[in-house]
């Protein structure tokens, strides 16, 4: 892979900027915004390097910023999963493409799902990382569940790239949990970078109330379900739960205590431990009893 990427931006049908990067050369892979992203910043990234390695490998590789993070606008007006998914066609449109694979990670899935329900003939195939058909407050059972996750949306508020080691612990155990002090580092300076305290927190604050269940049951494309056992971010009932609803799905799972893999080898591996690099990935297909 070539470090070179090109930065363009394109205009969300509401008028916000949104920040696109393409790497690589070969078909299109388009990957749907999640928070926590920066365009540039990611490029020199101890967590995100390997996976535009491999990603942009034979393929050009493009992902853009959420609206409100990284180079893209910091509007946070109105924010819902309509206005998410108009910024990926506008990704799209300004980029010219017709038909391509679409990845969605953590907060992307439900984007790439509903993409993919509304333009079922430009993807060829969807692939979800980490993803969940339901957000944090939608799949909260009890009292307790939904004050945490309210009290993640405030901890943002007041902690959002502090250096202040308590903060770090609570964002970073989420999504690195085995971070090297390099990777602790980038990730307190990636919150700064990319969103500010409040934009973040309502960012998360509405990604809590997605729910796509309906749209992902109602899927006709082939379909990759990935998800880590001891992830802290998403839970792995969650991504199974994803799995079971898209027809015809297909679940890998693996041992790890991320999705993300943040202990990833030069090669783009992951040389974790808690991966379990020895074992073999769990593969399975789901099927669902006829409704009644």
């Amino acid at each position: 892979m070539k470090d070179r990427q090109q930065v363009r931006f394109c205009t969300a049908p509401d008028g916000t900027r949104i920040a696109v990067a393409s790497i690589g050369s070969g078909p299109p892979l388009v990957r749907a915004a999640h928070w926590l992203s920066h365009v540039e910043h990611d490029l020199a990234s101890p967590v995100w390097r390997p996976w535009l390695r491999e990603l942009a490998r034979g393929h050009t590789y493009v992902r853009y910023d959420q609206r409100g993070c990284g180079l893209s606008d910091r509007s946070f007006a109105g924010l819902s999963l309509d206005l998410w998914v108009g910024d990926l066609e506008a990704v799209v449109d300004q980029m010219g493409l017709e038909r391509f694979p679409l990845l969605g990670m953590s907060q992307g899935g439900a984007v790439a799902i509903a993409y993919a329900r509304r333009h079922p003939e430009r993807v060829s195939h969807l692939v979800l990382v980490g993803a969940y058909a339901r957000g944090t407050m939608r799949r909260a059972g009890t009292d307790a569940e939904r004050l945490e996750a309210d009290t993640m949306v405030n901890l943002i508020r007041v902690g959002w790239g502090s250096d202040n080691e308590a903060f770090r612990q609570v964002f970073t155990n989420q999504f690195i949990p085995d971070g090297t002090p390099e990777q602790l580092r980038w990730w307190t300076e990636l919150q700064r970078l990319t969103a500010s305290p409040e934009g973040a927190a309502r960012t998360l604050q509405a990604f809590h109330e997605v729910d796509v269940v309906e749209l992902a049951a109602g899927l006709d494309v082939p379909t990759l379900v990935m998800h880590a056992r001891g992830d802290a971010s998403v839970s792995f009932d969650a991504g199974r739960e994803l799995a079971a609803l898209i027809p015809g799905a297909r679940f890998l799972r693996w041992r790890a205590r991320t999705t993300f893999c943040s202990k990833a080898s030069r090669r783009g591996r992951c040389s974790s431990t808690s991966c379990a690099p020895s074992s073999r990935p769990s593969r399975q297909r789901w099927c669902r009893a006829p409704r009644r």
